[in-house]
């Protein structure tokens, strides 16, 4: 679904990618680690071609984007969806609204049946249809984030990318996020990239994950293993205990 392969990235003097290859494969929840300005956002940004790539190729669904014409890129960023690290929900839109967005721009659909669409997507992240009235600013943290969801389902992608999913939210509401992300790829067969650094998450809910240190990957491969890499700043990271 998804190819990186040697990229690099620089901003003046400082590296943030240096020559990293990966892939992501169909049905994966697949994370993407690091610590603060390791380069994981910048990353995701350039997959979704909001940032330039400054050397090396991504490829998504076999094309290579950097050499897809405007309606290329156009036709091919309906195949995702996007939940933003704090939902980026639109305040002055309640939530249907929110959820009806993509639609009504990316199709020629009658309302009633995109609002049916967009409170079956309410449902899907386990939202009643009541929620749909309510403003962004009446929602709780979490609340807010399964609406992001909704909106990014709206147009039934094939991958879904998440930054910070559970960030600000108590650990009940995090593991419950988790489990409707694995729920959600299992129902609708998704491939998912999670840039985060929970722990518990990394633990339970990525298939595979990669850590980016000082511009390398440090690591590309599951929990199991990370635990058998027994490589020092690998375990301080996942705070593994030997």
């Amino acid at each position: 679904m998804i190819k990186v392969k040697n990229l690099s990235t620089s901003f003046g003097k400082k590296v943030v990618h240096d020559n990293i290859s990966l892939e992501v494969q169909k049905g994966e929840i697949y994370g993407i680690l690091g610590g603060s300005g390791s380069g994981k956002t910048t990353l995701v940004r350039q997959i979704i071609m909001l940032d330039s790539i400054q050397s090396g190729t991504i490829e998504l669904f076999g094309k290579d984007i950097s050499h897809l014409n405007y309606e290329g890129r156009n036709n091919i960023k309906k195949n995702w969806g996007v939940l933003f690290q704090f939902g980026a929900l639109f305040s002055s839109l309640n939530v249907l609204e929110n959820i009806c967005l993509p639609l009504k721009e990316n199709s020629k659909l009658p309302q009633n049946l995109i609002e049916d669409i967009a409170f079956t997507k309410l449902k899907m992240v386990g939202l009643d249809a009541d929620v749909g009235l309510l403003s962004p600013e009446e929602l709780s943290g979490g609340m807010k984030k399964r609406v992001a969801i909704a909106r990014s389902l709206a147009l039934d992608p094939e991958i879904l990318f998440l930054d910070e999913p559970t960030s600000g939210l108590d650990p009940v509401s995090a593991k419950a996020f988790d489990n409707l992300i694995l729920d959600l790829r299992d129902m609708l067969g998704l491939t998912v990239v999670v840039i985060t650094h929970e722990l518990n998450t990394i633990k339970t809910a990525l298939d595979k994950f990669c850590i980016i240190h000082q511009g390398k990957l440090l690591m590309d491969g599951s929990y199991n293993d990370a635990l058998n890499e027994k490589n020092d700043i690998i375990d301080k990271f996942l705070k593994i205990q030997r």
